[in-house]
């Protein structure tokens, strides 16, 4: 592979020019090369979600490569979600679509190696989501609305089912950030979303007061409500202002009925 073979000259390179730029390059294993090359061709479109890799006999022979090789590269993308392998004589490796969930498990994974708090995460929620409601009330189109009022129906369907509500509620917070179409966002809020939805569904599960807990979710569900009302009314202020006041609310609620930690997030 000519990737290869240019990590291999950099790595043979004389010590003198190694060493004028810093230090001694790693030379990639021939596995990760084949993983990158492939990785590529995944986000790039040039292969899409569902569709099987060439059989293992064709990608060894196309990248000069053998099967514990060829393997090992399998390993390292199924680890990132980007295929799927199923093993024996109809097997084969077939393409995943990249997945914010997998960012979004390793993220609660090193927030609780360091013993990040929920309090640390709903911050950060409430620096995020309370500009997007302003930027939905500034711009907005009457098909937003109609599925943000979509999903608050949603919700109110599901308050007697806890579990369920905090389902419903989620979604309502992560479509709040995806109409306004910044991907980066999306992203960003969809790891917080997974750690706080995890949070709060513990929560739901260990609570003892069923009257004191639908009382909460009712007050919650208003507050969307009222949220979206807000929205398409054009009220930037108002709305911004409310949804600080409610992800704050949400922070309490939560942090109060247990640790303030996300230490329960690995399972």
């Amino acid at each position: 592979m000519a990737e290869a073979a240019r990590a291999a000259e950099a790595a043979t390179a004389p010590a003198q020019s190694r060493h004028r730029v810093g230090r001694q390059v790693r030379v990639p294993k021939t596995a990760e090369l084949v993983a990158a090359h492939l990785r590529r061709q995944i986000v790039r479109g040039e292969i899409n979600p569902g569709d099987a890799l060439p059989p293992e006999s064709g990608l060894m022979e196309q990248f000069g490569i053998s099967r514990p090789t060829l393997r090992e590269a399998f390993r390292v993308l199924e680890s990132e979600s980007l295929i799927t392998v199923r093993r024996g004589a109809h097997g084969g490796a077939r393409v995943s679509a990249p997945d914010s969930d997998v960012a979004a498990r390793y993220a609660g994974l090193i927030l609780e190696y360091r013993g990040a708090t929920l309090g640390d995460v709903y911050g950060a929620a409430a620096l995020i989501e309370p500009p997007c409601a302003r930027q939905l009330a500034t711009k907005h189109t009457a098909d937003d609305i109609t599925r943000l009022r979509d999903a608050v129906a949603a919700e109110k369907a599901a308050l007697d089912d806890p579990l369920a509500l905090v389902d419903a509620q989620d979604a309502f917070h992560a479509l709040l950030i995806e109409l306004t179409g910044n991907q980066t966002l999306i992203l960003l809020c969809s790891m917080l979303r997974n750690i706080i939805d995890r949070a709060n569904a513990a929560y739901t599960v260990g609570a003892t007061d069923a009257k004191a807990q639908k009382a909460q979710a009712v007050k919650g569900h208003r507050a969307h409500v009222r949220l979206v009302g807000l929205i398409e009314s054009g009220k930037a202020d108002e709305a911004e202002k409310l949804w600080q006041r409610h992800i704050a609310g949400a922070d309490d609620v939560v942090n109060a009925a247990g640790p303030k930690t996300v230490l329960e997030l690995i399972d």
